[in-house]
C-alpha cells in the first residue's frame, strides 16, 4: 500500500511534535546541569559559562561510582539470567508438546500484567526469611523474574515464526532438541535476543521500588536509588541536582545510540513477523 504525500507529511509532522515534547524537558535539565552555582535561571535562559565542575561535584559528594557499578552488575546479571531463562522457555512453548502447555503459557504471562506493588511486600518478608535481603541476590532475583514473562513471551513469537521445514530438516539430520536451539535458533535470534536485552537493561536500570524495598544499606544501592537519596540532602541545589540525573541517565542512553540499529531490526524483525 502507498502512502500519500499529505500522509507522509502528517507523520512527519505528528513525529516532529512528539520528539520536541520529549527533547525539551531534557534540553531544560541539561542547561541546568551547566550553569554555575548559585547563578538564577529562568526557563530556557543560557548560563553566563558552561560549568562542568558540577558533574565532578555531584559525582564525588553523591558517592555515585558505588551506585553505578552497583547499577552495571545488576543490569548486566538481570540481562543474562532472562536471557538464558527467557530462550530455554520460549523453546519449549513454542516447539514441545506436553500437558498443561497452554495453561502454563498464560499462568507465565501473569507477570506482566501483576503490577510490582501488588507483591514486593510479601516477596521482602520472603527474601529477608531467607537472609537475602541487603545482598546482590535480592536485586537480581525479582527483577529477573519480573522481566522473564516478557522475555518468554518475546522469545517465544519469535520462534514460532521460524519455518517449521527448517526444524523438520534439522531433526531428519539427527539433530537433538538441544542442537536445534543453539546450532539453529539462537544464531537467528540475535536481533530479538538483542533487542529484548536493550530493553530488559533499560527497565532494570530505572527500576526505583524493589531496590528501595529490598536493601538498606548504602553498600547496595543502584543509581535511581543513590539520586533518590542525593535530592533529598541537596533540594535546594538545582544545578547539582541536574548534573546528578544527567549521570545517571547517560550511560542507559549511550547504550541505546551503541545498540539502536539492532534494537530497530529486532522490533521491525518482531512486528513483520508477529
Amino acid at each position: 500500500m502507498r502512502i500519500g504525500r499529505v500522509e507522509t507529511t502528517l507523520n512527519y509532522v505528528l513525529l516532529a511534535v512528539f520528539a520536541v515534547g520529549a527533547l525539551v524537558p531534557l534540553v531544560g535539565v541539561l542547561l541546568s546541569a551547566v550553569t554555575p552555582e548559585g547563578e538564577l535561571r529562568v526557563g530556557f535562559d543560557l548560563p553566563s559559562r558552561i560549568s562542568p565542575e558540577n558533574f565532578a561535584s555531584a559525582w564525588q559528594e553523591g558517592g555515585f561510582s558505588r551506585y553505578m557499578v552497583n547499577s552495571v552488575l545488576v543490569a548486566v546479571g538481570v540481562v543474562l539470567l532472562t536471557g538464558l531463562l527467557s530462550t530455554l522457555a520460549g523453546y519449549a512453548f513454542a516447539t514441545m508438546r506436553f500437558p498443561g502447555r497452554t495453561v502454563l503459557f498464560y499462568v507465565t504471562l501473569l507477570g506482566l500484567m501483576l503490577p510490582v506493588e501488588s507483591f514486593v511486600i510479601p516477596l521482602y518478608y520472603d527474601l529477608r526469611g531467607w537472609g537475602l535481603t541487603d545482598t546482590y541476590w535480592a536485586l537480581l532475583f525479582p527483577q529477573t523474574a519480573q522481566s522473564l514473562a516478557f522475555g518468554t513471551f518475546w522469545m517465544r513469537n519469535y520462534f514460532l515464526s521460524y519455518p517449521a521445514s527448517v526444524l523438520e530438516a534439522a531433526r531428519m539430520d539427527g539433530a537433538t532438541d538441544r542442537a536445534v536451539l543453539w546450532r539453529v535458533l539462537v544464531p537467528s535470534a540475535r536481533p530479538a535476543l538483542a533487542t529484548m536485552g536493550l530493553l530488559i537493561a533499560m527497565w532494570t536500570w530505572n527500576e526505583f521500588l524493589l531496590p528501595l524495598v529490598m536493601v538498606t544499606g548504602e553498600t547496595w544501592r543502584t543509581a535511581p536509588l543513590g539520586l533518590a537519596f542525593f535530592q533529598g540532602q541537596h533540594t535546594t541545589q538545582t544545578q547539582l541536582l541536574a548534573a546528578a540525573a544527567t549521570i545517571v541517565a547517560v550511560p542507559i542512553v549511550l547504550l541505546y545510540l551503541f545498540g539502536q540499529r539492532r534494537f530497530i531490526a529486532g522490533m521491525l524483525s518482531g512486528a513483520v513477523k508477529g
